[in-house]
């Protein structure tokens, strides 16, 4: 007897990629990497990455996790409930604890995987759920995966998020979340009035300051850290390869939430650890973050420098006060055309698009760092209004 005869062919799914490829490009929404080079022979000027201090490339940190390589290896090589939580992940821990004003931290890979973590942790199916609108997308997934109850509140929108908490059932636990500095816009969300309106409605608030550690706050403890307690915002995430310049994140809290944390959460549990070195480097931009707080002073006087000049030119500048620094352009193509001219031009600027961004709002997400001088700022407010202009001579 011969074998039956599949119900479909296997080439089915491989269809059915190429037909969602072929709609992305022709949408305009094709995503490319580029291969960066610390020394190409024509440097573009970086106006894209999240190195805020311009940690990344210091010589000191690069040290840092060379030589803690050096001693303890290249990787971890087991998860941090095996064997693969050294005593400088403890250190660092404690030092994020200490920086962010809570009793204990807790490391996880990656921003994504920690915010995963958390809700996967605190979110049992019956915890409601509700986000900004405009929330990163790891905490949108990690709503979705929890199979909670999930709400989404207008951007920033205090008296919504409140409509939404009353009408909810009293008994359920309740879960409000929020970015601290919103990745894609820059602006930031109201965390004192996000934890009274917590405090009186019974929920639990949850902060992702990816954006905000080392940037805000005069130590650089972010948006949320000594300013508010453990009671009024429980949940502290952060991550470390932004402004510390290495990679990896935390979250911050009580030893309920850590410990629970360290239980249940599966991103946490089932992964290999960061590597030492790695961890190493960490500490070692927290000293310079520190020891060097004129890095933050020059970084804000390089965002008021640029939000003043933009907005004499005209250009459409969103509401931010951070290194974020978007230019509303609308159309996915027009914002390829600006961000290839750039290029063009020397200087990388990332061209952001739905769905990242709601339809329509295509922008130009110019990033401030430290390590800018106010030539390269003048050099590309040149480009953009150059740009502008041959924009208003062709229509």
């Amino acid at each position: 007897m011969p074998p039956p005869r599949p119900t479909t062919s296997p080439d089915v799914l491989k269809s059915r990629l190429e037909a969602r490829l072929a709609r992305q490009r022709k949408q305009d929404l094709w995503r490319e990497r580029l291969s960066m080079s610390p020394n190409p022979r024509a440097p573009l000027r970086d106006f894209a990455s999240n190195d805020y201090l311009g940690l990344a490339r210091d010589p000191r940190v690069a040290e840092a996790l060379a030589a803690g390589a050096r001693r303890e290896g290249a990787g971890a090589g087991a998860s941090h409930l095996v064997n693969g939580h050294f005593l400088v992940h403890q250190a660092l821990e404690e030092r994020l604890a200490e920086l962010t004003g809570r009793p204990r931290a807790l490391l996880f890979s990656t921003g994504y995987m920690a915010n995963l973590g958390v809700l996967q942790t605190l979110c049992d199916g019956e915890t409601r759920v509700f986000q900004d609108r405009l929330n990163h997308a790891s905490l949108l997934d990690g709503a979705r995966l929890a199979q909670s109850p999930s709400r989404r509140f207008h951007h920033r929108d205090l008296n919504d998020l409140e409509r939404l908490l009353r009408r909810a059932p009293r008994e359920p636990a309740k879960l409000v979340v929020s970015d601290g500095v919103f990745s894609m816009d820059g602006d930031t969300a109201d965390v004192e009035g996000l934890a009274a309106t917590c405090q009186r409605q019974g929920a639990w608030l949850m902060i992702d300051d990816a954006h905000g550690i080392g940037v805000l706050g005069e130590q650089g403890d972010g948006l949320v850290g000594q300013r508010f307690s453990t009671q009024q915002v429980p949940v502290l995430v952060g991550t470390l390869g932004k402004a510390f310049g290495s990679c990896g994140a935390f979250v911050a809290g009580d030893d309920v939430l850590i410990d629970a944390l360290t239980q249940f959460a599966r991103p946490y549990i089932y992964t290999t650890a960061q590597p030492p070195g790695m961890a190493h480097a960490t500490l070692r931009a927290l000293d310079i973050s520190e020891q060097e707080p004129d890095r933050r002073e020059r970084l804000h006087a390089h965002i008021q420098h640029f939000r003043q000049a933009a907005e004499a030119l005209g250009l459409p500048l969103m509401d931010s006060a951070t290194p974020i620094q978007p230019i509303l352009l609308g159309d996915n193509q027009r914002v390829m055309r600006w961000s290839l001219g750039l290029r063009e031009a020397g200087f990388m600027v990332g061209a952001i698009r739905h769905p990242t961004v709601p339809r329509g709002t295509a922008r130009l997400r110019v990033v401030l760092n430290a390590l800018h001088e106010s030539d390269d700022i003048k050099a590309l407010l040149n480009v953009l209004a150059e740009l502008k202009f041959r924009e208003a001579k062709a229509s």
